[in-house]
């Protein structure tokens, strides 16, 4: 500790030759390899194609990212990463974060450096308490889920089984759907906790599937994991037995819903982005994300890293390049932006995101399959804070 701590302070004797020059540098550290390396992809393209939109020079200064592979869900190799960020790389933010342990593993660094820190997917609701020079403009799962309670008992839904990914998000998600949904009346039957890593989910589901629950509410990570939910669903017959199928943004994410093919359609979830969304912010998003990658339908991912540079450009305006880790965060708290998802603020006491959360429905548009929002919980707060 005593190491990092004169690490950190030599960071901070640095810190404010680098904002005097030229160049402002943003760290961004994401899962560019492995499994998860589509969150990384997302992310960091949604950050250049607000680049690509709004420019690189922001004040007087240059914007420049710094990019480094966490990996996956590997804490040791984040903190390691941010520590070189901060003292090798002189970094003026840290952003990023597709996974909540690496985030975790980075808010002690965050501290002690002082250096202002945005969450741009990393989901786990206990985040922002880590450290207060993060803030978040992605989402939390309990932000997202518990509108899926409410809307599931409206729905007239009474037993439900509850699946959920065995981490911090997971763990939020199905805490947070079993007690909104008792509370309102509904009955959790079973839950279940899938491993992050190589699960095997056919067993995972035949065991919802003999209990015999109306729905079952799912949430897994976006990719890879989504799509093999999916997968046991159907070839375990759930959809033939008449079991619905519930879930956040994540399972039918715009990243992987055209790789669930037909077998998606009808279902429904809640989340706070989906690129069907219908506004100038999303066109004008789109038409940027394009630009970067033509080949890839950008997800919820893609406008957190979107918005986390739209946040660090605003930052740096109303500090007319002179960045500040304590003046930085008074900028963040309270900040309300357009985005392409609709209206975003960021919470001035707990610094995590305010937004509107959509339930959706998987459709055909145009013969391509998308969620289609049909119902609105405007500006919700996480349900714990």
């Amino acid at each position: 500790m005593k190491k990092w701590m004169m690490l950190g302070l030599v960071a901070l004797a640095t810190g404010h030759a680098v904002a005097a020059g030229n160049t402002i540098k943003v760290g961004v550290l994401a899962e560019m390899s492995g499994t998860f390396a589509d969150f990384g992809m997302q992310i960091t393209n949604g950050a250049k194609a607000y680049m690509k939109q709004y420019g690189d020079t922001v004040a007087g200064k240059k914007i420049e990212l710094v990019i480094k592979d966490t990996t996956g869900p590997a804490p040791d190799v984040a903190k390691r990463l941010a520590q070189e960020l901060v003292v090798q790389d002189k970094v003026d933010f840290i952003v990023g974060f597709g996974l909540t342990p690496n985030a975790f593993a980075v808010a002690p660094i965050a501290t002690e450096a002082k250096k202002p820190t945005i969450i741009m997917n990393a989901a786990t609701s206990a985040i922002t308490t880590k450290s207060p020079y993060i803030a978040r403009v992605s989402f939390t799962l309990a932000q997202v889920t518990e509108p899926m309670a409410q809307w599931a008992y409206k729905s007239g839904l009474r037993k439900i089984y509850t699946v959920v990914a065995d981490y911090g998000p997971g763990h939020d998600a199905e805490q947070t759907f079993k007690k909104a949904f008792a509370r309102l009346g509904g009955e959790v039957v079973g839950e279940l906790r899938v491993p992050l890593k190589n699960p095997e989910f056919g067993p995972f589901v035949q065991r919802a599937k003999d209990s015999k629950p109306e729905a079952v509410f799912v949430f897994v990570p976006a990719g890879e994991m989504a799509v093999g939910f999916m997968k046991a669903y159907y070839e375990r017959g759930l959809a033939k037995a008449g079991i619905k199928l519930l879930s956040t943004g994540d399972v039918t994410d715009d990243g992987v819903i055209e790789a669930l093919g037909d077998n998606a359609l009808g279902v429904i979830s809640t989340h706070q982005y989906s690129a069907a969304h219908p506004s100038a912010e999303n066109k004008a998003f789109l038409a940027a994300y394009n630009q970067i990658n033509p080949k890839q339908r950008p997800n919820f991912m893609a406008v957190g890293g979107y918005d986390g540079m739209a946040a660090v450009y605003e930052v740096v305006r109303q500090l007319n390049g002179n960045i500040n880790g304590d003046k930085a965060m008074q900028v963040l708290r309270g900040m309300k932006l357009n985005s392409p998802r609709g209206p975003i603020q960021i919470d001035a006491e707990t610094r995590d995101i305010v937004q509107n959360v959509y339930v959706r429905e998987v459709k055909k548009v145009d013969g391509r399959l998308y969620n289609v929002e049909f119902e609105t919980f405007a500006a919700v707060r996480d349900p714990g804070k």
